[in-house]
C-alpha cells in the first residue's frame, strides 16, 4: 500500500511549531483519532511511544516514520507532518528531524504494514523529495505534492 492511497488532506500538517517528540506525537494523534472510531488519542499516543521505545523511527536525512499497531483498528491511517524547526529525535544519523510520516495499522496487518513502510522509505529515499517537502507552507500544497509523487 502506498502513502498516496491512505493519506488524507486533514492528516497532512505543514510547518507545525513543535519543540519535542511528545508534541509531535500529540499533533499526529490529534489528526489521526478522527479516522479511527473506538480508539482514543491516548491509545494512539501509547502505540507510538511503545514502538519508539524499541528504537528510534528516525531513518535519517531529517525524516522519521513513527508507527503504531492497534488491536482495535480496522484500517490504516497515515499522517504527514512537517515542522518549522527540526527537533532532536535520536535518528540513526543523529540529525534532527523535521519530516514525520506516521502510520497507525491494525495489529493483524503485518504484511501490509511492512509494504507501506517500504513504499514510504522509497519515496523519501530521494533527497529531492525531502527538499521539496520542506518548502511547503500549507497543508493542501503538501498533500497535492505527495499525491503526485512517484
Amino acid at each position: 500500500m502506498k502513502l498516496q492511497d491512505i493519506l488524507t488532506l486533514d492528516c497532512t500538517l505543514c510547518a507545525i511549531s513543535a519543540t519535542s517528540k511528545k508534541r509531535i506525537f500529540d499533533n499526529i494523534c490529534q489528526a489521526a483519532v478522527q479516522h479511527l472510531s473506538g480508539i482514543s488519542q491516548q491509545e494512539l499516543l501509547e502505540s507510538l511511544m511503545t514502538r519508539e521505545q524499541m528504537g528510534s523511527t528516525g531513518i535519517g536525512n531529517g525524516i522519521a516514520i513513527p508507527h503504531g499497531r492497534l488491536a482495535e483498528a480496522n484500517q490504516v491511517v497515515a499522517v504527514v507532518l512537517t515542522t518549522t524547526e527540526a527537533i532532536s529525535f535520536d535518528a540513526i544519523d543523529n540529525r534532527p528531524v523535521d519530516i514525520f510520516i506516521a502510520l497507525f495499522v491494525p495489529e493483524e496487518a503485518c504484511k501490509e504494514h511492512l509494504s507501506t513502510l517500504q513504499s514510504i522509505a522509497q519515496l523519501f529515499n530521494e533527497k529531492q523529495t525531502g527538499k521539496d517537502v520542506r518548502k511547503f507552507l500549507n497543508n493542501e500544497d503538501l498533500f497535492n505534492y505527495i499525491q503526485q509523487a512517484n
